[in-house]
């Protein structure tokens, strides 16, 4: 029985050195990080231990000091740095020599040339990570010239006018396109020239509502038009969930609700098209000042809102191992640091594995959950800074390495995003599976819209950026959609030239445009209305206000309730409740919200075993109280004979006989395992060997009479562990 091929590529982890035991996590692929002198070397040295070998470097910032210094072309490039308003060098962690870039042409070719060497030395994929261009950014020389090609006007700052901001923010992506472009078209055909190669070229990247929150600026979808792309990696983990948002007056921390949400916009970017989307996981954060409770603690709720979107199944289990299984972090209530506890390093090894089976699992919600569509532009990134805002909250940058939390109140109130959370979190947290929906989609490929029912949509924080989507958006109403616009048209924003409100266009808004495409007057009074078989429904009211507001709130959860009923959708209604849970094959994976209609647990039953347990019991009932969160494995749907459950180890083949069965199991040095397995009938001996030599374990196995299955114990070992069970 094969269970697993690395060629399919369903985990992998990024690393910086080259092969180390502690850390060979047995994913299907690693991606060697950075294009330094040695990279050749590392490559290799993955590659011997049997892993599909990738290569990731930053794309807009990274160890260039040649290039900056003039010592690639003889011209010094510190022109390129991006520069905020008080003409500084926007920088890259604390390094002052490592500026984040402003891809211009020659910077483009510079990274093309350095990752060429990755090409030769037989890498099968590049990952060109982070393009990201900060908001506060615009005033280098560089970025000047190049306003001067792409707008054919003089520059303009842009503090200066909400309009200039607003342009500057479109050149950037457009910047960062045409510098992936460049990259990604010519060493393509150079290794399809050179080795008769068809190497693959993807984009890790944050998702479009961090970036928009954390204010940074990047291609998003707009790479999903370049042919040389082939898909991204969602850098959706801890950092960037922690980072506090407003629900009901409140501001602080709401992981699974924002990861959730991340991960959901994410998904809904590549869905419907050929481009390939990992989901990333990082048991820890870049900021190293948690214990290790924490770390577990936000882990798990990212893990569970990634695994609640069962359109991905492929995952990066992790950036940088080495931090987490060789790193020391504060204690809980102690002083001094310690490495990672057994369990949780047994725990996450099992985790890893259980990632690299989701391929191909049939899903199923065993919640009656309202599928509401939250749409969301590329657009929204490029509101996020004001001229009436003053020098410092203009200037000021925020990348997640320290706890928002410690922030001042000025800049904290920065990072709220308001509009956004207050449609999205006062839908969820009463029940509502809320999936932001990527817009310009709409636009790219048809039928994009066709898997919703219920839509909400906005224009206070982002803006339409092109008349056609109206088209479609006034299609799908009419062809039974229920669309619930929320605006009072108070965004200084709608006053950027645009195209509506350019030539003989003359809306004060899009959502009057939007208004007129369905058939109705420009100025609407709040209230409901049938457009063809579905509905519209009007909301005058700015969206932070339903962050601010429970009044507010409460009064979108009304008009959304009262326009599903009005609407021909089939009978489609929203039954509030305050927790979700999703079945993929036999895993069930389920959460209970707090701040929501109750605390009520949520209650499952059956022969479960607890994924996120070291020691993964078998359970007769699992409840799932007010904010948390389990994934579990139904025995129920294992399927007869024997069947591998779930292992802290990769286990790639069974091998079945008459008198038994037999495995081997493949994990990093020094991490102790556990292995369950569904058997026929108890074994009556076990034996476990490695390199040919018998070892001694502290516990063989032990046998599970109710559930008919096996668990075993073992010490991780790369070369392989091989386990023979005897009837």
């Amino acid at each position: 029985m094969i269970r697993r091929n690395r060629q399919e590529e369903l985990t992998g982890f990024q690393e910086g050195g080259p092969y180390h035991p502690s850390y060979d996590l047995q994913t299907d692929f690693v991606m060697v990080y950075g294009i330094r002198g040695d990279v050749e070397e590392r490559i290799r040295t993955w590659k011997e231990k049997g892993y599909v070998v990738h290569l990731m470097t930053g794309v807009s910032w990274g160890g260039y000091q040649d290039y900056l210094n003039g010592k690639v072309d003889g011209r010094s490039h510190w022109d390129e740095a991006q520069k905020n308003r008080k003409y500084d060098n926007i920088i890259h962690g604390t390094s002052e020599d490592i500026p984040y870039m402003v891809p211009t042409i020659a910077y483009a070719d510079f990274l093309t040339e350095q990752i060429r060497v990755a090409v030769d030395a037989g890498v099968e994929a590049i990952h060109l990570e982070e393009p990201e261009f900060w908001v506060e950014g615009g005033y280098s020389d560089a970025f000047k010239r190049e306003w001067e090609l792409y707008y054919r006007e003089a520059w303009q700052a842009p503090h200066s006018s909400v309009d200039a901001q607003y342009r500057a923010s479109k050149l950037k992506a457009y910047l960062y396109t045409r510098t992936l472009d460049r990259i990604c078209s010519t060493l393509k055909e150079y290794a399809l020239q050179k080795y008769g190669r068809r190497i693959r070229f993807y984009v890790p990247t944050h998702s479009l509502i961090n970036y928009t929150q954390w204010r940074i600026v990047s291609p998003e979808s707009k790479l999903l038009e370049l042919p040389g792309v082939d898909g991204y990696i969602a850098q959706v983990w801890t950092g960037t969930a922690q980072t506090p948002n407003v629900y009901n007056g409140v501001r602080k921390e709401r992981t699974f609700e924002t990861a959730y949400l991340e991960y959901g916009i994410m998904q809904e970017l590549v869905r419907g098209t050929d481009r390939r989307m990992w989901f990333l996981h990082d048991p820890i954060a870049d900021d190293p000042k948690h214990t290790w409770k924490d770390y577990r603690q936000n882990y798990i709720r990212t893990l569970v809102a990634s695994l609640l979107h069962p359109h991905v199944s492929r995952y990066e289990v992790c950036p940088w191992p080495r931090r987490i299984y060789q790193g020391e972090y504060p204690r809980e209530g102690a002083n001094g640091k310690e490495r990672i506890p057994a369990d949780y390093a047994t725990e996450l090894q099992t985790v890893l594995n259980v990632l690299g089976t989701m391929e191909g699992q049939d899903a199923e919600w065993l919640t009656d959950s309202l599928q509401v569509g939250l749409l969301l532009a590329d657009s929204a990134m490029y509101q996020r800074n004001h001229p009436d805002w003053s020098e410092e909250a203009t200037s000021f940058k925020y990348d997640g390495t320290e706890v928002a939390s410690a922030l001042g109140s000025e800049f904290m109130e920065l990072l709220d995003w308001s509009p956004f959370y207050g449609l999205a979190l006062p839908l969820l947290k009463h029940g509502a599976a809320v999936r932001p929906v990527q817009l310009d989609n709409a636009g790219r490929f048809p039928g994009y819209l066709d898997d919703y029912r219920v839509l909400v949509l906005s224009y206070e924080y982002m803006k339409p950026e092109s008349s056609g989507l109206h088209n479609v958006l006034a299609e799908w109403v009419k062809e039974g959609g229920t669309l619930i616009y929320v605006g009072d048209g108070s965004d200084d924003f709608h006053t950027v030239r645009e195209w509506w409100n350019q030539g003989t266009k003359k809306y004060a808004t899009p959502a009057e445009h939007l208004f007129a495409s369905l058939g109705l007057e420009t100025a609407l009074t709040p209230g409901e209305y049938e457009v063809g078989k579905g509905c519209l429904a009007y909301l005058p009211l700015h969206p932070a206000q339903c962050a601010t507001l429970p009044e507010a709130g409460e009064q979108l959860r009304l008009v959304v309730a009262s326009a599903i009923r009005k609407a021909d959708n089939g009978g489609l209604s929203w039954e509030k409740k305050n927790g979700m849970a999703l079945r993929r094959g036999p895993y069930i994976i389920g959460a209970v919200l707090d701040e929501s209609i109750s605390d009520e647990p949520y209650r499952i039953y059956g022969k479960l075993v607890d994924l996120l347990d070291a020691n993964l019991p078998v359970l007769d009932q699992v409840t799932v109280n007010a904010g948390e969160q389990v994934l579990l494995y139904d025995l129920s749907k294992a399927g007869d004979g024997v069947q591998l459950i779930a292992a802290a180890s990769r286990i790639d083949e069974i091998t079945e006989s008459s008198d038994g069965f037999a495995f081997t199991a493949y994990g990093p040095e020094g991490i102790q395992a556990v292995a369950r397995f569904q058997c026929p009938r108890k074994p009556k001996t076990v034996a476990f060997s490695t390199a040919g030599a018998s070892i001694r374990m502290a516990m063989d196995f032990k046998w599970d009479e109710a559930s008919s299955t096996v668990l075993f114990r073992y010490e991780n070992v790369p070369a392989g562990v091989t386990v023979k069970a005897v009837w």
